[in-house]
């Protein structure tokens, strides 16, 4: 699969943009594990041309962590164009427009999923963006606003018309939020559609490598790209990639190398910010890790692991759940 010039590879799997998610450090991490392309966290154009520090700092990419893309979203055409130039510079692969965040501080504004409510002016921005800078332009957004407005067959042709490279679909409405299940016919029948000639990707609870490659199978999109599924669990996508190309399972690390990448999870994050915050940063993913699923009278732990606010205390934690909990670990 190809977005413009980026040759991806056959059935490639993605990190999907996440705010308070998809930080440098979690970009690197997956692409250690094999995903083939990431994503920034979405960049409000408005905070951007307005040189908001934490802002600006969203747009660090490194060359470890090629090829990447910059999300960037708005609600008027002259602010996400002047936004696309300045995101350019920071020279990213690709430049990706967010026409699909559903939450109401995005979305209530206009922007994000939003813009669904008004493809006229999502697509004078899509146009106009694309025109405005030299690398690809992709966009993700959602099925529709709601149940009963379900456009995105239509919309896929009238985004590619307007000289996107690529779209990602979240097999969702507006109005679900990420509530109810994906529904991925819709994102195959965009596929199915014989005027769609841009790479398609499908996104939405793709949690496990079988699921994955089911996606790939049945709907024949292009690539998949992995949102949720991989917070606190940047090793999928080495399981995903060892599944899609032998047929078989990856067999199961000991507990104590999963273990190890939460800490170096958290040693990046308190490196990448401070104690305080990195910790608060990193507690989305330990909340998330299905790591520690189905442990026995685990819940006053998980309480004390999410309250934890030193790396010593955290760590002390940890290390006592893989001590205390080895008979399950091992019958496991």
């Amino acid at each position: 699969m190809k977005i413009g010039t980026i040759d991806l590879g056959d059935r490639p799997v993605l990190l999907a943009p996440m705010e308070d998610v998809t930080d440098i450090s979690f970009r690197l991490m997956c692409k250690r594990f094999g995903a083939d392309m990431v994503y920034t966290e979405f960049v409000s154009a408005d905070a951007l041309i307005r040189s908001v520090n934490k802002t600006q700092q969203k747009l660090n990419v490194s060359d470890e962590e090629r090829p990447v893309a910059i999300q960037i979203y708005g609600r008027d055409v002259a602010t996400m164009v002047e936004a696309a130039k300045i995101c350019e510079t920071a020279h990213p692969d690709i430049l990706d427009i967010n026409f699909g965040c559903p939450v109401k501080r995005v979305a209530g504004k206009g922007a994000g999923a939003g813009m669904l409510k008004n493809v006229p002016l999502m697509l004078e921005i899509t146009r106009e963006v694309v025109k405005a800078v030299n690398i690809p332009v992709t966009v993700k957004t959602r099925l529709g606003w709601d149940a009963d407005n379900k456009i995105i067959v239509e919309l896929a042709e009238q985004l590619q018309d307007c000289g996107i490279a690529a779209l990602s679909i979240h097999g969702r409405t507006r109005s679900q939020m990420y509530t109810g299940e994906a529904d991925w016919t819709l994102i195959g029948a965009v596929k199915d559609n014989p005027r769609i000639h841009i790479p398609i990707i499908g996104n939405g609870d793709v949690t496990s490598a079988e699921i994955c490659k089911e996606r790939f199978d049945q709907y024949g999109v292009d690539a998949v790209m992995i949102g949720r599924g991989s917070i606190g669990r940047p090793w999928i996508f080495r399981e995903v990639k060892h599944f899609l190309q032998t047929g078989e399972a990856l067999p199961e690390e000991p507990f104590s190398w999963y273990l190890d990448i939460i800490k170096k999870q958290v040693e990046q994050s308190v490196e990448r910010l401070d104690e305080r915050r990195g910790i608060l940063h990193i507690r989305r993913h330990l909340a998330a890790t299905p790591l520690f699923k189905g442990i026995p009278d685990f819940k006053q732990t998980r309480i004390a692991m999410l309250r934890a606010d030193t790396v010593k205390e955290l760590f002390d934690i940890l290390d006592g759940i893989s001590e205390r909990f080895a008979p399950f670990f091992a019958h496991n």
